[in-house]
């Protein structure tokens, strides 16, 4: 596409821009002028909240949205397949960075689909985790996030590990964290529908969000859970375990089996609740 011939998003950008009077001069004129096209109905609340993201991404640098080095999913570099296999189950992610005698020491980033593939194709070989290990990347905590963006499309990576000041290891952050930046929290098959905080998966088995408040967490499953210190059914489980925890951690708690479904670096999302006995829902009102 030549610079003479403008795409459709650069003719949806001039639209905008066309209707109204001087050209905005800074960050937050042009934040008040896609509200205006907002009000006009030139663009959708979705389109008006995404065209914020990309804003904000520019002024974002990896130490807003990094995981931090102490909820790091690793490995060790001298862990043996049966002990990697439940970290990675467990967590649920892709890519993992392999340290040596501490976090500050990675000497790669193992894809979960490597360790797979040695099961299926190799597991009768001695397994050498050097021989499955991908280069870590190395970026500074100042690094804006356009530009990490930038940088992950070029190279095609996912992930890159946060250094400090003095080279130690501060955290880490993937293209998915920027890309929630832009479009909001990304998906996955645990989602419940938005009208429903507690869904039914199965016998005695229920999926609900963290943030269900408390009373109807209680009326639901007929506990008597205190809620006169915390509001949702989350903050009252990051209380009893006395931290934040990870996605694929299991603990019992009143009776109850949970499991933590969905979990960012700041607050949990979606718990896998199983029942000893039948649960009877109260009807709806």
């Amino acid at each position: 596409m030549s610079d003479q011939e403008p795409g459709a998003t650069g003719r949806w950008l001039r639209r905008i821009t066309d209707s109204f009077s001087g050209e905005p001069r800074d960050l937050d004129e042009l934040a008040e002028v896609l509200a205006d096209a907002h009000e006009k109905g030139l663009i959708d609340t979705d389109a008006l909240e995404m065209l914020r993201g990309v804003l904000e991404v520019a002024e974002l640098q990896v130490r807003d949205i990094m995981v931090p080095r102490s909820q790091m999913v690793v490995v060790n570099r001298s862990d043996s397949p049966e002990e990697i296999l439940p970290i990675v189950i467990e967590s649920g992610h892709s890519r993992f960075p392999v340290i040596g005698d501490d976090r500050d020491q990675v000497t790669g980033i193992l894809l979960a689909k490597d360790l797979l593939r040695y099961y299926m194709e190799d597991g009768q070989k001695d397994f050498d985790i050097k021989e499955c290990l991908r280069p870590a990347v190395f970026i500074p905590e100042s690094k804006r996030l356009n530009v990490l963006l930038k940088e992950f499309r070029v190279s095609h990576n996912h992930i890159a590990l946060v250094v400090d000041e003095y080279g130690g290891v501060a955290g880490l952050v993937t293209i998915e964290d920027v890309l929630e930046q832009i479009v909001g929290d990304i998906g996955d098959e645990y989602d419940v529908d938005d009208d429903l905080d507690i869904r039914k998966e199965g016998e005695r088995q229920f999926s609900v969000r963290a943030q269900t408040p408390i009373d109807d967490f209680n009326c639901y499953f007929g506990t008597e859970f205190s809620d006169e210190e915390f509001d949702t059914i989350g903050g009252l489980l990051m209380n009893h375990l006395g931290r934040l925890p990870r996605r694929g951690e299991a603990f019992s708690f009143g009776g109850l089996e949970f499991k933590v479904l969905r979990a960012d670096r700041r607050r949990l999302e979606m718990l896998r609740v199983v029942s000893p006995r039948d649960i009877e829902p109260p009807e709806a009102t």
